[in-house]
């Protein structure tokens, strides 16, 4: 590719660099990528969020995320996941 050094200006993801470097499309669908490690949140899922949240929203001077985490039935969930699930519900 004689405009590869154009792309060489600019910070790249080392998912991108593999591209670059074994040819384009040789990653598959979504592999490399953050989203595609994180399990999406399932209907039920969200309604024991949604029920953890209002149950211990109320409790003064705890911390309502360690409540929630401590007692959400999937394993595996990280801090930041959930609050960024609360966000958008």
């Amino acid at each position: 590719n004689k405009k590869a050094f154009v792309e060489l200006l600019f910070w790249k993801s080392p998912a991108t660099v593999y591209e670059m470097t074994q040819g384009y499309s040789s990653l598959q669908e979504g592999e490399g990528t953050t989203r595609s490690r994180v399990p999406p949140w399932t209907p039920q899922e969200e309604q024991e969020l949604r029920e953890l949240y209002w149950k211990y929203k109320e409790v003064e001077g705890g911390d309502i995320i360690a409540a929630i985490l401590a007692h959400l039935p999937t394993p595996g969930r990280t801090r930041r996941q959930v609050v960024k699930q609360l966000v958008r519900m």
